[in-house]
């Protein structure tokens, strides 16, 4: 996946300074679709993390179980991309 094109978009992410410029730059960046299955996404982590369960999962965000599978693999197999950020947030939330 690493290239020169992914490269500037990271770069692009990197300067985001606030919410307000991830909100407009991801609006002008993706579809709302594609904003929300992130989204999803990035809270069936957190919720995993945490330990909650399948059901649990689906029953809160509407997530299938396909995609509850998906992102469970990753925060056991994956690149620790996930977790990684789960743990900054947790630190920056502690201080």
């Amino acid at each position: 996946m690493k290239s020169e094109m992914t490269d500037h978009l990271y770069e692009a992410i990197l300067s985001l300074k606030d919410k307000e410029d991830c909100y407009r730059f991801f609006d002008d960046l993706c579809t709302v679709g594609e904003i929300q299955v992130m989204a999803q996404r990035w809270m069936v982590a957190r919720m995993l993390h945490d330990g909650e369960t399948f059901s649990a999962i689906n029953e809160q965000t509407g997530v299938s179980s396909a995609t509850i599978t998906r992102v469970r693999r990753c925060l056991v197999y994956g690149a620790d991309g996930y977790a990684r950020v789960i743990d900054r947030l947790a630190e920056k939330k502690d201080s």
